[in-house]
């Protein structure tokens, strides 16, 4: 009989120490080892971006992300039940539905906002600690501008507009942060003065983010107090009611009327963590003692990884913190170590967790942070703080859910932003109707077309013409460059002859060489820019006429690289069957993207391919700058221009079905939801 993993909670933690068990006993090919993996949920939420979701930034189904899809092709089952209570003598996890037996268990069953026993903190606040929390707090905030529209009694509208978010850690301030940011785009949909909107933060500590450097705190408050943010530093809270919030600094006791309460002034473990630690040994809050390979002290076939743990590493004075860095290291050092136990082989490794820095966002364009190696941090500004809190997503997101999930993020964080509340604004968001794009494409399908059928009725499938083709655009630069040149003049004239007849969708070949050769010892234009980066590349725009006289269709520009004249020479040049080859490639080529565009089927891999050709040309024979309308044309419809009066419309959808459902495509997340 195998070994039974039984892993508690699809946290961050919990998804992580799964997907790598799994990866190390099927590489392993132990087979005879189960991992079952148990949440109430059947979609792990991300809770790092639960404020975009309340304060409407992003669509709500952007921080959800399917176990179902996480673990499709492995060897994982994934469980929907609750977990009531853990038999740890009789190794049974007991949830509402069924039982679980297990050999090995892993906690990673996460946290929950704690109130501290703070009178009325249940009944009147919003917390903000789920998938469910977000929705409920996005659709309140929402009502209570609605209903103070219509509000007549001033004071009524101003209590409905009054918002205290109580904690200034990193989820307070970073829901405080994004409602401020929101506020104004309310107000003038439900036409109500800002003035008459309060937004409060409150904390008993004396700065906020107190993970951050003293300097990063201050700039943090001066931003909220510019988005129109009071701070409410030390001030504790007393009680919670149903419209007020009751403060206490020293001696003092306010009472402030309020409409809304947001929680988030700390969290403690899950509710299974507080049971278990009646059996196993915890430090207070549902965090469990581990030794220094994650275990339970008291159970060594019971890990703990996120924010169930409670040890103090090395050299350190306080326990791991309760962050998503510690979820990531804590996964990989428990699996390994758990690898280990099972199959007696590799040796196990001491848990040191490594804090790589901090950071905070305040609303949608706005962030701090310090980062870095353990020793040394860097204070970034706000553009790379913002750029780092992506990027840093996005690494996760390769972990967890792939391709798939990285281009849902970037979608909903860049491409349909609401109202522009991105840190590159609304820059890249896509709010132009793609109907507009259908003449462009259609226009640039039918120019690829007639490119194809002329090279097919000049008999570019017979013979070979790429000698001639490339070696009279060559030429013919080359008499401007370097007018008087002997062997300009030369290469221009035989290119010339060679090049008779072909036609030439960039620089004409045969016209532009037989015009440097006429003109003897002298230039057949003018050379506007002949730029060289390095040896790597030359950039050059001459024109067949003076400058004064020349318009987009006499000047042209090129690429020269040597790699590709190499590769030109060496391979395409190498003989007549191969020139005829790759020539019946161009031609068939531009019909088929004429034909897609024009269609507007597969229009990406069309646009794609048709920017391709064209980078191709402008680095071999050069292309007129009245021909460069047809790289921004590709640009433009690259994306979704043709589910627009378009085959597109009913292929793409046809297609996404059937390709999701493809074994090794689900495996690896190969595709875009």
């Amino acid at each position: 009989m195998g070994s039974k993993i039984v892993i508690v909670g699809a946290g961050y933690s919990g998804i992580l120490t799964a997907k790598k068990l799994e990866k190390k006993f099927r590489k392993a090919n132990n087979s005879d080892v189960s991992i079952t993996i148990i949440d109430k949920n059947p979609f792990h939420t991300m809770l790092t971006e639960l404020h975009e979701v309340a304060a409407n930034r992003v669509d709500e189904e952007s921080i959800k992300i399917s176990l179902k899809k996480v673990f499709a092709g492995r060897n994982v089952d994934v469980k929907l039940d609750t977990i009531e209570s853990i038999d740890f003598d009789n190794k049974l996890v007991i949830g509402n539905s069924q039982k679980y037996e297990y050999d090995y268990l892993v906690i990673s069953a996460g946290s929950k906002p704690t109130d501290f026993g703070i009178k009325g903190v249940k009944e009147n606040a919003f917390m903000l600690w789920s998938y469910e929390d977000a929705v409920v707090l996005r659709d309140h905030i929402h009502e209570m501008f609605r209903k103070a529209s219509c509000e007549t009694d001033i004071e009524e509208k101003k209590r409905l507009l009054t918002f205290h978010v109580i904690g200034a850690g990193f989820t307070g301030v970073e829901m405080v942060g994004e409602l401020a940011e929101y506020v104004p785009f309310l107000c003038e949909k439900f036409e109500i003065d800002r003035d008459l909107v309060t937004l409060v933060n409150a904390d008993g500590l004396s700065r906020t983010v107190p993970n951050l450097d003293e300097d990063l705190s201050r700039k943090v408050e001066r931003r909220l107090n510019k988005m129109g943010v009071d701070l409410l530093l030390n001030n504790f809270v007393q009680e919670v009611g149903p419209d007020y919030v009751i403060t206490k600094s020293g001696d003092n006791i306010t009472k402030h009327i309020t409409g809304t309460v947001i929680w988030a002034a700390g969290v403690e473990g899950a509710d299974i963590t507080n049971k278990v630690t009646a059996d196993i040994e915890g430090a207070g809050r549902g965090r469990i003692k581990v030794d220094k390979y994650l275990r339970s002290v008291d159970k060594e076939n019971v890990y703990v990884v996120g924010d169930n743990i409670f040890f103090i590493c090395e050299g350190e004075e306080r326990p791991v913190p309760q962050v998503v860095e510690n979820a990531e290291q804590s996964a990989h050092t428990a699996a390994n170590n758990l690898a280990c136990a099972i199959t007696g082989k590799g040796e196990m490794h001491e848990y040191v967790h490594k804090n790589h820095g901090f950071m905070v966002c305040v609303g949608g364009r706005y962030g701090v942070a310090s980062v870095g190696g353990v020793n040394k941090k860097v204070k970034l500004p706000s553009f790379l703080a913002m750029f780092a809190k992506h990027f840093i997503n996005i690494v996760y997101f390769v972990q967890v859910l792939g391709w798939n999930k990285i281009i849902s993020y970037m979608k909903h964080e860049f491409f349909t932003i609401r109202n522009c509340r991105s840190f590159v604004g609304g820059h890249f968001s896509n709010r132009t109707p793609s109907f507009l794009l259908v003449p462009i494409r259609v226009w640039l399908g039918f120019v690829w077309l007639f490119e194809g059928v002329k090279k097919l009725l000049e008999g570019w499938m017979g013979a070979p013409k790429l000698e001639g083709f490339f070696g009279g655009a060559s030429a013919w630069f080359n008499s401007i460059l370097y007018p008087g040149s002997a062997d300009a003049v030369s290469q221009a004239t035989a290119a010339a002859a060679d090049a008779a007849g072909a036609a030439a969708d960039a620089v004409s070949a045969a016209t532009g060489a037989a015009a440097g050769a006429a003109g003897g010892a002298q230039a057949a234009g003018v050379a506007i820019m002949n730029f060289d980066f390095i040896g790597l590349f030359n950039m050059i725009l001459v024109s067949g006429k003076e400058l004064a006289e020349s318009g987009l269709a006499d000047m042209a520009f090129k690429l020269d690289i040597p790699l590709m004249n190499w590769f030109v020479d060496n391979v395409i040049l190498s003989s007549g069957s191969m020139q005829v080859f790759m020539q019946s490639f161009i031609v068939f080529a531009e019909i088929l993207i004429g034909l897609a565009l024009i269609g507007g089927l597969l229009t990406f891999p069309a646009a794609a391919f048709s920017i391709i050709l064209q980078f191709m040309f402008v680095c071999t024979t050069g292309l007129y700058l009245n021909t460069f309308w047809m790289i921004f044309a590709g640009i433009a419809v690259l994306i979704g221009a043709g589910r627009t009066i378009g085959l597109d419309y009913y292929f793409m959808p046809w297609l996404k079905k059937k390709w999701k459902n493809i074994k090794f495509v689900k495996k690896l997340y190969l595709y875009n939801d």
